[in-house]
This record gives C-alpha cells, sequence and structure tokens, in this order.
C-alpha cells in the first residue's frame, strides 16, 4: 500500500497530511478577494490554496434549472456565468499563492479549463467528484505526468476502478509514480458525520494500492478530519472562507479562518499522536457509539445523504439542442453535462466517441440526456 503523496519534492503522509484551503468560488472571481482569502488560509496553517476554474458551458445546460445548495436554491448555470473569469485571474493567483510558499491547486471541469490550467504549469491537479466518470478529461489530465487528486464522492468501486484505470496509465509508464491520491467524500452539503464511513479509506488504499485522503463537507472543523488521519489520510481538503456569510455557493459549509486553523490544529496533533490516541481522545469526547458510526464498516456504498445525487451529480451525455426524431446528430449537438435535478441522466461519458454520426429515434429536447434507446 502506497501512503505517501508527493508535490513538487514535498511528500505528504498520515504523519504529516498535506491540508488544502478550497477556496471553491467564494472569491467570487475578484483578484483582491482571492488574494485575501489566501493570506488567511497561510495564517490559518493551510499548505496548499485551491480554486476552481469555472466556464458554465462545460458543467451544466441552461436549462438545468435550480439546485438546493448551502445557500439555498439557485439557477445554477446563471450563477456559474458570473463566477467565470479570464485566464490571467488564475495565473495571477497561483504566483500569489506560491510566493507566500504555499502550492497551488485548482479544478478543471473540461478540456477548456483543462487546457487553460495547463498552460499556467500547475505542479498538481485534482478531478472533482461530478467528473470522476469525465472519460476524456481524465485522458486529457492523466497525460500531464502530473500528481492527480481523484475525488470519489457519489461514485461506486466500479466509478473508481475506471477512473483509476485511466488516470493510472501515466503511472504505467513510469511518468506519474506514486503520484495519485484518491479522495474520500460525500457528495453532499452538508455532509453528516455519521455517512462518513471513514474505515473506508483503509479499504480504499488497500484496493487500489494508492495514497488516499478526504474532502470534507461536514459543518464541525476536528471531528471528521482528525479521524480520517487516524485512518490513514495523507491528504485533508476542507472548504475555507473569510465568513459564512460572505456570498459564496459554498460559504455555508466552509471554515472561516478561526475555525479552519482548528482544524489544522487537530489535523496535526492527530498526525503526531497516533491512530489509538486518537480513537481514544474522541471516544472521550464524543462517545464510542457516536465515534463508530462515524468510522462505519468500511465498505464503499453510496452515503445515504448522497444516493439521489448518484448520476445526477455525475456526468452524463446531453443534447446540446432540440434533436428532431430522423435527424443525424453532429459532434455540436450533444454535451457531457452534469445532469443536477431537474433534467434526466444521458449515457456515461464513455460513450461519447459513439454518438456523432448516430439517428435519432425519437424527438431529443435540447437539454435532456441522450439515451440508448434515443438513437
Amino acid at each position: 500500500m502506497n501512503e505517501l503523496f508527493s508535490v513538487d519534492g514535498r511528500v505528504f503522509s498520515p504523519q504529516r497530511p498535506l491540508v488544502i484551503a478550497e477556496l471553491g468560488t467564494s472569491h467570487r472571481a475578484g483578484p483582491d478577494r482571492a488574494k485575501e482569502m489566501a493570506d488567511a488560509a497561510a495564517q490559518a496553517g493551510a499548505d496548499c490554496v485551491k480554486t476552481q476554474m469555472v466556464f458554465a458551458d462545460e458543467i451544466l445546460h441552461p436549462n438545468t434549472g435550480e439546485a438546493p445548495l448551502p445557500g439555498g436554491s439557485i439557477r445554477l448555470y446563471d450563477r456559474f456565468k458570473t463566477l467565470e473569469a479570464p485566464p490571467e485571474f488564475y495565473r495571477d493567483l497561483k504566483e500569489y499563492v506560491e510566493s507566500l510558499g504555499l502550492l497551488f491547486l485548482c479544478t478543471p471541469f473540461g478540456l477548456k479549463s483543462a487546457g487553460i490550467l495547463r498552460g499556467l504549469g500547475p505542479k498538481m491537479v485534482k478531478i472533482a467528484s461530478p467528473e470522476l466518470n469525465f472519460t476524456a478529461l481524465l485522458r486529457e489530465i492523466a497525460g500531464w505526468g502530473l500528481p492527480i487528486l481523484l475525488s470519489s464522492g457519489v461514485s461506486t468501486l466500479a466509478d473508481i476502478d475506471e477512473a483509476l484505470s485511466i488516470t493510472k496509465t501515466c503511472e504505467n509508464s513510469g511518468q506519474n509514480s506514486g503520484k495519485i491520491c484518491l479522495l474520500h467524500c460525500v457528495t453532499s452539503y452538508p455532509a453528516p458525520e455519521t455517512d462518513f464511513n471513514l474505515r473506508v479509506l483503509r479499504s480504499l488504499q488497500a484496493v487500489f494500492g494508492v495514497s488516499v485522503g478526504l474532502s470534507d463537507h461536514s459543518p464541525a472543523p476536528e471531528l471528521v478530519p482528525a479521524l480520517a488521519v487516524s485512518q490513514g489520510a495523507a491528504v485533508i481538503e476542507k472548504h475555507f472562507c473569510l465568513s459564512e456569510t460572505g456570498g459564496g455557493l459554498d460559504d455555508p459549509i466552509a471554515l472561516s479562518p478561526p475555525l479552519f486553523a482548528r482544524m489544522v490544529k487537530a489535523v496535526r496533533e492527530a498526525a503526531e499522536a497516533g491512530p489509538e490516541a486518537v480513537m481514544a481522545k474522541y471516544i472521550r469526547e464524543r462517545g464510542k457509539a457516536y465515534v463508530e458510526a462515524v468510522l462505519g464498516t468500511g465498505i464503499k456504498e453510496l452515503a445515504p445523504s448522497e444516493r439521489a445525487n448518484y448520476r445526477r451529480t455525475n456526468r452524463s451525455i446531453h443534447a446540446m439542442r432540440d434533436i428532431r426524431r430522423g435527424e443525424t446528430i453532429g459532434p455540436g449537438d450533444f454535451a457531457v453535462l452534469r445532469t443536477e435535478k431537474k433534467l434526466r441522466p444521458g449515457l456515461e461519458p464513455r460513450w461519447e466517441p459513439l454518438i456523432a454520426g448516430r439517428t435519432a429515434r425519437d424527438f431529443i429536447p435540447a437539454g435532456e440526456g441522450i439515451r440508448f434507446g434515443d438513437i
């Protein structure tokens, strides 16, 4: 089993985890605000500052509609459009973060953002849970030969195995050896602590032979991250904000600087104390039954709070326009997008190369998923 995750000569492990402050889109594409957040994350003890490169058309169809988020129900496509920023925003933020001595991390959501990100010369890259099954994006990033953080929320063992079969192609060629970290995640906002099943970290490490970590959406700063370290996490990622009422999409579940500093302290203490001492500490504080519920069975299953999101948060093939019965489907008539709550899911992204040139058997409305029976 590989417990180590290395980036640019820095080695991280359960004895010295990489702590990531996920800004997400809390900066609202404002350069000054982003730099202020980076300063605050550095002062709170983060090793790494992460953001997301958002282009709405890479993520959703305009007909997706509203979705419930921590800050309330919003029209997702329109909100994502307001969060788009030019490449210079990410270049300047990367330079600033690295001037603070921190690692810079960014999540691309499609091939356009991936191309821009690669041009910035990143030292590592993260693939978010909804893109775990985005075959074309996985292949693109696998070819970079960089350390990859692969988030595994709202996924099954088979989904993870397929994603790793692509991302480990570089590993097999010797370009990316020891540089894949699988992040356990519960895709729910907020995620209940008792849904985390943290023993699955050891299971995933044993099954796939890669380092493991945690992308944490639980509301509290200490329990889940500290217990994750006791279960072998080499990476801890948590949303970061200047204020829980700052207006960012994820701010209501993010940690403000004082709470993030508490989390960093808990993670560092857990890494130093060792698994048995960590277990004893939290059993004293929270009770054995509750700690056992957080640790779970170790069997990889969809968490109760994320089951309804499966195949909706994930990617599938959607029609970009109304496609009439009998029409030939062209390359620009479909895209690999998140389905979310309103539209129907389509075929898995791995079928994307076989769609162009097919004939529509029935009318496929714009935005809806393209299914086997439709072509």
